[in-house]
């Protein structure tokens, strides 16, 4: 069934096609607002969505962006992807061309008033202009004016005077410049459409005991779902048969495969390289970490930056003052000399270099290209204005337990005594630990290779545990235990604890086999982050942690922080942030996004580690670093801070230019072909400028 011939839409969300420019967004969404049906309306511009609550059809909302000819499509219809070349705007665009071309070869020849150079010319400027015409005409008779408004009287005013040749390429440049513009921002949405294309339609579902392909908005959760080797995996859930290694660039961004058993989650749109696995469903498709990642990002798309807010500020006042500046080079001199022929094209040429494409342009298409390309990246930053202050951050504090460190207990240091070896301890002490649940405990028996048989296994409460093995108690403990049974502890041992380590003695009743060290032990790449956010700038870089000073201290030490704050809870924690905005100006915090949240929450820009499948940390922070991936951060201040210094050279360019062009009313030399010139050179330059941080990498 042809959806488009529904008059009652189930679905109130919609995807949009043709959405160019600002200024039509502006108005497409006001001519919504004005449907007798139509209750609320939500128009996302960066990401080319429309939200309406209200009895309306598609064809009312496709007659309402007529104008602009704006297709719409029920959220989830895939939006046919049109080329460049194959574009309305661009097929018109050659035909003017090809007319104006006609047209200038003719007048060398025959002169610009003649009929037949005027008919080619006209010819060139109804077909690139026609649509800006007919939307300037109706806004002209609103007392509207925007771009095309000012456009519309400039061309109307060069032909009363005779200047053909220069309205046609007017009219042709133009038609480049809002094709270019067109060109930009569906380069730089396809960050959102090759998300949304990442995860299958159909899915192949065991229900019943039955195999039955269906559509992923009919999968339940627990339905079981059957990935095959080279497959997308459909739906987010749990391993339940079969090993794999899957491929979750798409969503974390990591460039390896991560290895899956039975147990582990899998994401929806990450790719199943090796082995079958079928998957508990988990999730609805509408709740899965890829649908979430695409609602977030095309939220933060839509939310205006402050220098977006303070050139939309600008531009209301900007256009009528230009408006008045045209009327006036053409009144007041024209009354002076009686030359109105002059000065009237001269105001006309005002209009045409005033008209705010490049001034308007200029925030959002670096503020939707810099969010899509860290999507890409896998960091999640959720607006324009996260995106800003993360470029303005003075200091970074971080939580230390899973973000500096991996989180978990390892197994750092084997002493063994005299005439043991370090495989010999460490598998003494795995065979007494096997059956504790402790987390140290696992961190020994992981480290072993293989296990003696033991009995009797007993836990001692403040001290250790104990077991039999070849009828020897060996015992694992604290280092004051071992000495209560008369042993002597070397320094060195005494050091682990110094350097804030789990210290544990391994020993019988007549022998001292050797002391391990067991700690959270640091990501290896903690210190180099730290090295390169200094690299970058930010100098200040804290450790905000509940753990004890002394290990707090030591790992500072190892990793390169400046500053400690120890044994803190979370309250403490947003005490302690408080604390350095106070200090240093504005502040990031770094951490998991569960017990860091109201540190998180004060700080200037919470950044969440492990963003991929945590619901809080998506939720609570301003950014996620979805694969859990420290070395992202200092990628995200680089990406910032860069777009920060292009939105500011797009409003520098776009307005020195057109200053410039107006300076040169003063010695008459300011014609329709330079402000076009002027307006569609600040225009490319904004978008080439704002298009070159796709290239900022990792």
């Amino acid at each position: 069934m042809n959806t488009r011939k529904k008059v009652i839409l189930l679905s109130k969300t919609y995807r949009l096609e043709n959405l160019s420019c600002t200024s039509c967004a502006a108005k497409f969404e006001q001519n919504i607002r004005n449907l007798p049906e139509a209750k609320h309306v939500e128009l996302n511009f960066g990401a080319s969505k429309l939200r309406i609550d209200g009895n309306v059809s598609i064809e009312e909302l496709e007659q309402a962006g007529a104008f602009d000819h704006i297709r719409v499509y029920p959220e989830k219809e895939r939006v046919p992807h049109v080329p460049f070349y194959k574009r309305r705007q661009t097929v018109e665009t050659a035909i003017s061309f090809v007319f104006l071309i006609a047209g200038i070869i003719i007048s060398f020849q025959l002169g610009e008033t003649h009929p037949l150079s005027i008919g080619l010319f006209g010819t060139s400027m109804l077909i690139g202009g026609y649509h800006m015409f007919a939307t300037g005409l109706k806004n002209l008779s609103r007392l509207e004016f925007d771009m095309k408004t000012l456009m519309t009287i400039a061309i109307i005013g060069a032909v009363i005077i005779g200047e053909w040749r220069e309205g046609a390429v007017v009219v042709f440049l133009f038609a480049i410049s809002e094709a270019l513009e067109s060109f930009s921002m569906n380069k730089a949405r396809q960050s959102i459409r090759s998300l949304m294309d990442l995860a299958p339609s159909r899915a192949l579902i065991q229900r019943d005991g039955e195999l039955i392909e269906l559509e992923t908005d009919d999968i339940r959760i627990g339905d079981v779902l059957i990935v095959k080797p080279g497959q997308k995996i459909a739906m987010d859930g749990n391993v339940l048969r079969g090993e794999s290694s899957v491929n979750q660039a798409a969503i974390t961004g990591e460039s390896l495969p991560t290895a899956k058993q039975p147990g582990d989650e899998v994401f929806a749109g990450t790719m199943n390289e090796e082995g079958a696995l079928e998957v508990t469903v988990t999730k609805r498709v509408e709740d899965t970490t890829i649908a979430k990642i695409i609602h977030l990002v095309e939220e933060a798309q839509a939310e205006k930056a402050p220098s977006q807010q303070f050139v939309d500020r600008f531009a209301k006042y900007y256009t009528p003052a230009i408006i008045a500046t045209a009327f006036l080079v053409a009144l007041i001199p024209g009354f002076v000399t009686g030359n109105w022929e002059l000065w009237v094209y001269q105001g006309l040429a005002v209009l045409v270099v005033g008209c705010p494409c490049a001034l308007v342009v200029s925030t959002p298409v670096a503020i939707v290209t810099a969010i899509g390309n860290a999507a890409r990246q896998g960091v999640l930053i959720k607006g324009g204005i996260h995106l800003e202050e993360t470029g303005r951050i003075q200091a970074v504090a971080f939580d230390k337990t899973g973000t500096l460190t991996k989180g978990y207990p390892e197994l750092t240091d084997v002493l063994p005594e005299e005439g043991y070896t370090r495989s010999e301890v460490v598998k003494l002490a795995a065979s007494v630990e096997a059956m504790s649940q402790h987390p140290l405990a696992r961190a020994i028996v992981k480290q072993a290779d293989e296990l003696y048989p033991s009995e009797r296994f007993q836990s001692l409460t403040g001290k250790g545990v104990h077991a039999d093995i070849g009828g020897t108690r060996v015992r694992v403990g604290s280092l004051k235990w071992a000495e209560e049974h008369g042993f002597h502890i070397p320094e060195a041992a005494l050091r682990l604890q110094e350097n804030g380590k789990s210290a544990m003695a391994v020993f019988s009743g007549k022998h001292l086999f050797g002391v391990l060290g067991v700690a959270d032990a640091i990501r290896e790449e903690s210190p180099a982050i730290i090295e390169a956010l200094k690299d970058i700038g930010i100098h200040q870089t804290i450790m905000l942690t509940g753990d004890h000073p002394a290990t707090a201290k030591a790992i500072a030490a190892e990793i390169g922080v400046t500053d400690i704050r120890a044994g803190l809870m979370p309250a403490d924690k947003l005490s302690a942030v408080k604390e350095l905005q106070a200090k240093y100006g504005r502040v990031a915090m770094v951490g998991d996004g569960i017990n860091d949240a109201p540190a998180l929450a004060a700080s200037d820009i919470g950044i969440a580690m492990g963003g991929a499948g945590t619901d809080a940390a998506l939720e609570t922070a301003d950014i996620a670093l979805m694969a859990d991936d420290l070395e992202k951060l200092p990628y995200t201040i680089r990406l910032s801070r860069k777009t920060l210094r292009i939105i500011k050279e797009n409003i520098i360019f776009a307005l020195a230019l057109k200053i410039l062009a107006l300076l040169l009313i003063i010695p008459g030399w300011l014609t329709l072909w330079i402000a076009i010139f002027a307006d569609m050179g600040a225009t490319l330059l904004v978008i080439l400028n704002a298009l070159r941080l796709v290239k900022v990498q990792k």
